[in-house]
């Protein structure tokens, strides 16, 4: 009977993790979707190049306002701002609130599950461009 209920709970277990990875890759999925909005001023990905805006990669733990190479706006380099999940949040909502004088003219996402998606995919690739 033990063995019978440690098996039940092994497999509620493992249910469980298949259930949280498939809704994170659907929000990544649905998350590449939206960075169609972001492709006219950034990249991500394996050689990624800064454009009107800096690329992307390994965006998940760096400073704001260090991608080597773009030429940063002074609020930008000088916000303290280390990016995770919660500041991005709060930040594509309206980046001009965020960061009062960023040069980001994005009016932003103020739908909270398309952010959280949009994040979910940026946060997938490492600094290399090479997803996590």
């Amino acid at each position: 009977m033990k063995s019978v209920l440690a098996a039940a709970v092994v497999l509620a277990a493992m249910a469980q993790g298949l259930m949280v990875f498939a809704a994170q890759a659907q929000d990544t999925s649905a998350g590449e979707q939206s960075f169609k909005k972001c492709l006219p001023c950034h990249a991500i990905g394996e050689g990624a190049k800064n454009k009107v805006g800096p690329e992307l990669n390994g965006i998940d733990g760096r400073h704001s306002g260090s991608a080597e190479g773009y030429s940063y706006s002074d609020a930008n380099k000088n916000s303290g701002i280390t990016w995770n999940k919660d500041v991005f949040l709060e930040y594509i909502k309206d980046p001009r609130a965020k960061i009062p004088g960023t040069k980001m003219i994005f009016p932003g996402i103020k739908n909270e599950k398309e952010a959280g998606e949009l994040w979910a995919y940026l946060a997938s690739f490492a600094a290399d461009g090479k997803k996590k």
